[in-house]
């Protein structure tokens, strides 16, 4: 099929559920994406994060033939080699109390499990989530989300979900009552605006919870796999949740999730409790492990550390340059940047010029390239946002 066709197709059976960038992807290769007419872009987006090692990175496509010819299936319920071997290797790279690990298909799904698994735990009711959290959009993570746009018409939420102010310690210490059995948030909230949380906070957060006798989840589904310039965010400030999830990124592109958590808390739900018929299949799970191995051989969490820092200069230098710039953020190759007008015209005028981004909010850009961007696409990119931004500078101020 054409261009035209493929459009045609998606617009007349497909749900209407996403906003359309008008790109027909064809093709991926590191950070580099192609259109089925062979026009090329950067890809800061990496799918939403999930390219993490970049798009079709050769030892995950190696891993996922191989697999693919051997067995593509296996139920929980039967042991398997690949799922063992991704099993091994996400234990040695998490924090070392969360020996435990639920294997699903998404990051709604590993929080929904991680949330079941709190209230199982504690025998208590009540979650509290951040204030502009995002955690995903089925019932459970949905109470959890923040935005009330993604629950109109979806009512009622789960009960016993309250929100508390992101990076406000005594904030949320009034909210825990006691039916509270955990506290969920993001390190650092990426839809919510690539907020960075308050020198400290998760130190203290986690002490409230230590104080409290209440379950402290991370959801690193965003933040993890060496997104932030260390495998998990949480690493950064050497604070260990009791319940860590995880998704996108970690299986390169293919559908899985998981749940981490410390041995006595995974100890308190058993055979039956919870499962997933597709969950740590054995092509999933290769493509996890191979994952990781390159993440560390090819060294991806210090070089998004090194690069994220580069990026961010740069970025505060337009930022002193460009009134339309209030402020540039992030940590890794986890970058945001807050403008004082709706960023959709900058979104496309990137587009425009082969380079791919993504929002965070109405008047948040957020970049969230693969891993592997070289320095030359590095420099191409911050050019295109220089340029843009110059445009929408000219345009909102004119002289």
């Amino acid at each position: 099929m054409n261009r035209q066709q493929i459009i045609e197709v998606e617009s007349s059976l497909m749900a209407n559920l996403y906003w359309k960038r008008g790109v027909v992807a064809s093709k991926g290769q590191g950070a580099i994406l192609w259109d089925v007419n062979g026009r090329e872009y950067i890809d800061c987006t990496s799918n939403y994060g999930v390219a993490i090692v970049g798009h079709c990175h050769p030892k995950v496509v190696e891993a996922v033939k191989l697999q693919a010819e051997q067995l593509m299936s296996c139920h929980g319920g039967y042991n398997n080699e690949a799922r063992s071997e991704f099993l091994e290797k996400i234990n040695k790279i998490a924090p070392k109390e969360l020996t435990r690990t639920y294997l699903s298909n998404s990051g709604t799904e590993a929080v929904e499990f991680a949330l079941k698994l709190a209230k199982k735990k504690t025998e208590k009711t009540e979650i509290i989530a951040m204030m502009n959290a995002f955690h995903g959009k089925s019932l459970g993570a949905l109470s959890a989300t923040w935005k009330k746009k993604y629950k109109e018409g979806f009512g009622p939420m789960v009960p016993g979900y309250k929100h508390a102010p992101y990076g406000n310690i005594e904030k949320i210490r009034d909210t825990i009552t006691t039916d509270t059995a955990a506290i969920i948030t993001e390190p650092i909230q990426g839809e919510g605006g690539i907020n960075l949380p308050p020198q400290d906070f998760l130190q203290q957060l986690r002490e409230l919870c230590d104080e409290k006798n209440i379950l402290l989840i991370f959801d690193e589904i965003q933040t993890g796999m060496g997104r932030t310039g260390k495998m998990f965010a949480c690493q950064h400030t050497n604070v260990t949740p009791d319940i860590m999830c995880l998704s996108k990124g970690i299986a390169s592109g293919l559908p899985l999730g998981a749940t981490m958590a410390k041995e006595e808390i995974m100890s308190s739900i058993g055979i039956g409790d919870h499962s997933s018929t597709f969950g740590g299949g054995p092509i999933q799970c290769a493509a996890g492990a191979a994952t990781i191995d390159v993440l560390i051989n090819e060294k991806l969490p210090e070089k998004a550390a090194s690069n994220g820092k580069y990026i961010l200069n740069k970025m505060n230098e337009m930022g002193r340059k460009y009134k339309t710039i209030r402020e540039a953020r992030g940590l890794g190759l986890m970058l945001g940047v807050e403008t004082r007008f709706e960023i959709i015209n900058i979104m496309n005028r990137c587009q425009e010029k082969n380079v791919l981004t993504l929002e965070a909010g109405r008047n948040i850009l957020r970049l969230l390239p693969p891993l592997v961007i070289t320095q030359t696409q590095i420099d191409k990119v911050l050019t295109t946002l220089n340029e843009v931004f110059g445009v929408e500078e000219s345009e909102r101020f004119p002289h």
